[in-house]
């Protein structure tokens, strides 16, 4: 049975309550939906690039932004792993949004299975690995840690996933998403994609925390800032069943939250900075059209003019303000034009 070793420090009951204070303080803030989701989309760019950075990917954060904006036709795998990473926050902020959303092994092999998509074969993408792997330095390219042995995954699993869900209600979730976070680590259950796959799913509980604008936020950059520190902290040296015993939470912890607020303080200064400008506010028949769009999926031009008085040139006016928001995108030509969500998702 799963019980993980950790102290509650001065430090650690310092930096929960700290995290709480932010928490309560932006959630009593309020921004309009575009504000919102211009920061949703720098998140998602900024986590994009950090949680890929960490495992060596070479691509900038000028780049990303480029290739998250339009993806080419032939894409290479440094390009593919930055818009697999993407697109598994963009299937998990769906989810989170709407409560549709059950932590358990099936998710967690969900999203090694999005993160890896292309990259890995498919004996390894969306299953727990069959085989033993070791960890090496990144520099030295020596062997630094042996995880446990492929036939004892599926327990440990199990194991970590069931204290989880079974300490709701009895820890703070920012405690249960840190253990969650290292334990995974160190459990390794995938040939590839551990570090992303267990980033993205700690983003699940810390959703828990209860931050109403959670998306707008990427984690993962505290950890790209330093990633040898990161690494320091939340991995193993040695063979695991000599350490398995030995593990203490306390001090990951103690940095793991650190990490939380410094994100928090980190965003919520920008957010301080927006000022609520005439051109960065939808209108009333802005609205309209991402109302018919979540309605029906798309709308065309004869579809709005049938639900405004606006004239035509106006009404393009209207598309062209929403496509420059990052908002909605145009698809077809001519009279079979019409329009969707950017990105498949809601304005």
């Amino acid at each position: 049975m799963f019980q993980p070793k950790y102290t509650i420090t001065s430090a650690l009951l310092s930096n929960i309550k700290r995290i709480t204070e932010l928490v309560t303080e932006l959630n009593g803030k309020h921004f309009p939906n575009v504000v919102l989701f211009d920061f949703e989309k720098k998140a998602r760019e900024v986590s994009a690039h950090s949680s890929t950075s960490i495992e060596g990917n070479p691509l900038p954060l000028t780049e990303v932004k480029r290739l998250l904006k339009n993806a080419p036709e032939h894409i290479r795998d440094s390009e593919r792993e930055v818009l697999n990473y993407n697109n598994a926050l963009v299937y998990l902020n769906d989810l989170l949004k709407k409560k549709n959303i059950s932590f358990g092994l099936d998710i967690i092999i969900e999203i090694q299975k999005m993160v890896t998509d292309g990259l890995v074969g498919k004996f390894h993408s969306g299953k727990i690995r069959q085989e033993p792997v070791f960890v090496n330095n990144p520099k030295t390219r020596q062997t630094v840690y042996f995880p446990p042995d492929h036939q004892d995954i599926i327990k440990l699993m199990d194991e970590l996933i069931g204290y989880v869900n079974n300490n709701k209600n009895k820890v703070d979730p920012l405690i249960l998403a840190g253990i969650f976070h290292k334990q995974f680590v160190i459990i390794h259950p995938f040939i590839d994609g551990n570090g992303r796959t267990t980033r993205l799913a700690t983003k699940i509980l810390l959703f828990n925390m209860g931050l109403d604008t959670f998306n707008l936020f990427s984690f993962e950059n505290y950890y790209n800032n330093n990633v040898t520190k990161y690494f320091q902290n939340v991995g193993l040296l040695g063979n695991y069943y000599d350490l398995k015993d030995e593990v203490d939470f306390t001090s990951w912890l103690e940095y793991f939250t650190g990490g939380v607020i410094d994100e928090l303080l980190r965003v919520g200064g920008e957010l301080n900075k927006v000022k609520i400008e005439p051109e960065n506010k939808l209108q009333p028949y802005h609205q309209e059209i991402l109302n018919y769009i979540k309605k029906n999926g798309f709308i065309k031009d004869g579809d709005y003019a049938k639900i405004t008085k606006r004239v035509r040139p106006t009404r393009y006016l209207d598309f062209k303000k929403l496509i420059s928001l990052d908002l909605i995108e145009r698809n077809g030509k001519g009279k079979n034009s019409y329009y969707i969500f950017r990105n498949k998702e809601e304005g």
